[in-house]
This record gives structure tokens, sequence and C-alpha cells, in this order.
């Protein structure tokens, strides 16, 4: 007999007897339990085998990966109101966006907002962090760097990153925007990356291979001197998450990764530029929309605008 259990780091060497007594129960027969390797330490993987010494512990977690690739019906409508959730952020944020205001207030802006969204769409459901990141200036040179209270300068680049989380699902919405005014030099590069997205986010739908996306986005890059410029994969899977583990390492959108989308995935496209500081159009560009595959495509459930007609914002 087999039995198959998500493991918790919050099980520790201080205070194990409870929670091991009720894995012990649950588990009462069982000669091999499947806990997924990746989120035991060493430490926990010992008080386990102590606690159950006629178990045989085996490593699930590629199984278990793999079943998360593929989402339910149900899923899949949690994920759509979170990216509608994720915009009503994105709005908020966009309005807040003034020159003389500081990130940290204009990221509670869009955090409050998505929050409020949540409570009043969801019955007992847990508020517990949802949150957004915005960048200004040289803080945009990363893909995910802290909020500060930097103050926010007219022609400034900007970067919105707002992430609702709805019963330990998360969604994202992230955007390039500019305070009042682009430079010339700030639009191209701008718009290039924006081209990138277009481009990938018509590549994305079943029988593509992740690295076939990601091969081919280097090749845009590349005929423009950018591809060293760029930050990392093209995009991810989506599901459970929070700020303490990740997605699904079978389904990121990089050179590496062969995985072939099949319908029912649920993944981003989210190229990025970081051009460094001293460099004409220094800053971090980033786009990010999210896609359910279909049998016949890809349906883009995110459908918020982007690139310099529609985030030159606090005019």
């Amino acid at each position: 007999m087999t039995t198959w259990c998500r493991s918790h780091n919050g099980i520790t060497a201080n205070r194990p007897g409870r929670r091991f007594r009720h894995r012990k129960w649950r588990a009462k027969g069982a000669r091999r339990v499947g806990i997924e390797f990746d989120h035991v330490p060493l430490e926990l993987l010992r008080l386990l085998e102590a606690a159950f010494p006629d178990v045989t512990f085996v490593d699930v977690a590629e199984a278990t990966m793999w079943m998360r690739t593929i989402k339910s019906v149900e899923e899949h409508a949690l994920i759509r109101h979170g990216a509608r959730i994720a915009n009503v952020g994105g709005r908020a944020v966009m309005d807040a966006v003034r020159a003389g205001t500081a990130e940290h207030e204009v990221a509670i802006a869009g955090t409050d907002a998505m929050i409020r969204d949540i409570a009043a769409t969801f019955p007992d459901v847990e508020l517990r962090d949802s949150w957004t990141w915005f960048q200004s200036g040289i803080n945009t040179d990363g893909a995910h760097n802290p909020v500060t209270n930097r103050v926010v300068r007219a022609g400034d680049i900007l970067s919105l990153n707002c992430f609702p989380m709805i019963h330990g699902y998360y969604t994202a919405l992230e955007r390039t925007l500019f305070c009042g005014h682009a430079s010339d030099a700030h639009l191209d590069l701008w718009e290039k990356n924006c081209a990138v997205m277009r481009a990938g986010s018509a590549l994305i739908g079943p029988g593509r291979t992740c690295a076939e996306i990601a091969v081919e986005l280097n090749e845009i890059y590349r005929s423009w001197q950018l591809l060293r410029f760029r930050s990392f994969g093209y995009g991810h899977s989506f599901g459970v998450l929070s700020h303490y583990y990740g997605r699904e390492a079978a389904v990121e959108l990089r050179e590496d990764v062969h995985t072939v989308l099949e319908p029912g995935m649920v993944v981003s496209m989210e190229p990025m530029i970081m051009i460094p500081e001293g460099h004409p159009g220094a800053g971090g560009y980033r786009e990010h929309d999210i896609f359910i595959i279909t049998e016949t495509g890809a349906e883009n459930i995110t459908n918020f605008p982007y690139g310099p007609e529609h985030m030159i914002v606090g005019r």
C-alpha cells in the first residue's frame, strides 16, 4: 500500500508531536508513503523516519508536479477570477501614479483594491498574501525588486506587478509604465519588448514545446542586439503558490525545457529586458499575460492593455 501526502515544512524538531500523531493515524497500515522530497529538509525526513519506522518513504514530487500541470475546470474558473482581480489592482496602480508619490503608496493602492474585490467576490475567503510590487526608475532593473519609499519622478520608467492570492492560488498582472512621458530611447526599447510580447503570445498553443517558444523569441531579441539584456524564461505555469514555494518546473518557457504544451495547462507570456544604468533607455521592461491552453489554441484571460499608447500615466 502506498499513501501520498503533501509535506509541510512547518513540522520542526521542537514541535513534531501532534502533527506526526495525526499523520500516523492517516498512514495507519501503510508500508510505502509518498512525499515530495523537494519540500522535505533532511532534518524533517529523519523525524518522519523515526516516527514511522516501518514505513518506506518514496519521492512523488515529479509525479505530483505533472498532475498539477493540467488544471481542472474549477481551477480555470478560479484563475479567471484571479486574472480579473489582478486587472483591478493594475487600474488602481495606474490611477495612483503621480510624480511626487512614493512607490509604497502606489503599491498599497493596488493591494487594497485587490483585497476588497476578493472579499466581495468569494464568501468565507481567507484574505492573505495578496501583494503588489511597484518599482520606479533604477529600481525597475530587476524582475521583482522590493518596493521602496523612492519618490516617482516625471519621465520615470515604472514596473507594475499585481498578485492576488485566492484560496492559495496566485495570478499576476505585470506591465511597463511611464510617468508623464518617455524618452525616445525608452520608447524604442519599450516598443521592441512589446513586439516580442505579441510574437510570444501568438506562439502559445497545444503542441508547442516550451523550448521552441523560447528559442524563437531569442532570435527576435538577437536581431536587435538585445538578447544579452534578456532576464530569464519567457513564462511559467500557474496554480497553488505562495512566497515560500513555487510553480511547476516542467512548464517553464525556457530553452532547456522541452515539455509540450497541452490543453488544460495555464501559462504566462512575459518577456523582459533589463538595460543597465548609464545606457540610453535604462530600466526594466516587462509585460505579462495569462493563457489557458485549449484544444485549438490559447485563450488570453488577462486582456489588459500594454505599450506606449495606453501605459503613459500620471499626466
